[in-house]
């Protein structure tokens, strides 16, 4: 029998057959052991194979090709990844600027990493009543940045309602991943979206200026609707990338890539060679400096020792 993973527990799947029955679910044993270094190797949005157990549970016993997924490192120390979901068809990455601040060094790691998993990227930027003028320009600011380079840059407010409407349009008909730095808004934004689904929210904490956790399990939701789902997933600290090959991380940023054309050397990593097109264009403005050090960032993440276990 097939399904669809629609919720991760951890240690259980809920598996969402083609009649629309939910069956709970674990990995068959052996199937960890096949080389994958994930903390989760089945993940919301895989296809997968189970058969049934008398109980009314099952074991998914095989997963279907992916033809894309998000992936983050699992931890800051750890050379293991964990596979936020897959087979979606656009990420929203929901970011705010005040209670918390998302930093740009956060969007862009996560930016890349949809790049290099062909995975379209949405920015999001939750909590805009709460601007005041200082906070008004930079949002300005940012969204010019990223529509700039190419991404598409929507502004609302979970509080208000401004916005809801116009990502509504851009969900129909999708399977859209929602991913963001804890307390940013994501649950309360598709709370809105999905009338009645009323999803656990919580506040930030007032002594770290931090978000507290409140989605504990990735989790596949329905559109009102009935036409497309929503993937809301727990939020993240920080975002450590993984398997990036030093050589193709600049591919990963459009803007980068392309002065890229003109640099003197085709290996270029654009860190210290003569002849570099693209730290001429970040010293003449054209390439953003904080684009530039999210890039090199994300070097020191592909680097062979970085990671290295301690004796």
């Amino acid at each position: 029998m097939e399904g669809l993973v629609v919720k991760n527990t951890g240690s259980w799947y809920i598996v969402r057959t083609e009649s629309g029955r939910d069956i709970s679910c674990k990995i068959k044993g052996n199937f960890r052991l096949k080389g994958i270094r994930t903390t989760n190797p089945v993940a919301v949005g895989d296809r997968v194979e189970i058969i049934e157990n008398a109980d009314g549970t099952a074991f998914i016993v095989s997963i279907a090709a992916r033809r894309n997924y998000i992936i983050r490192r699992a931890s800051n120390l750890s050379k293991e990844s964990h596979i936020i979901a897959s087979n979606i068809d656009q990420a929203f990455l929901v970011v705010s600027l005040v209670n918390p601040m998302t930093s740009t060094v956060f969007i862009d790691r996560f930016l890349a990493t949809a790049e290099a998993y062909s995975v379209p990227a949405v920015l999001i930027v939750n909590k805009v009543d709460l601007l005041d003028d200082d906070m008004r320009e930079y949002c300005d600011a940012l969204v010019y940045l990223y529509t700039t380079i190419g991404y598409k840059v929507f502004e609302v407010s979970a509080e208000t309602g401004c916005g809801i409407d116009v990502l509504k349009e851009k969900l129909s008909g999708k399977i859209t991943l929602f991913s963001g730095n804890s307390g940013v808004g994501k649950s309360s934004l598709i709370n809105r979206i999905i009338p009645g689904l009323n999803l656990r929210t919580s506040g930030v904490s007032e002594s770290h200026h931090t978000g507290m956790h409140t989605t504990t399990f990735s989790e596949m939701y329905l559109l009102a609707d009935g036409n497309g789902y929503i993937i809301d997933t727990p939020g993240v600290k920080g975002f450590g990338t993984i398997d990036f090959n030093v050589e193709e991380v600049s591919h990963y940023f459009p803007e980068i890539f392309e002065e890229s054309r003109n640099c003197r050397y085709s290996n270029c990593t654009h860190i210290h060679e003569p002849g570099c097109a693209v730290k001429k264009a970040v010293g003449e403005h054209r390439i953003s400096e904080s684009r530039y050090n999210s890039y090199l960032s994300i070097l020191d993440d592909s680097s062979s020792d970085k990671y290295r276990k301690p004796f």
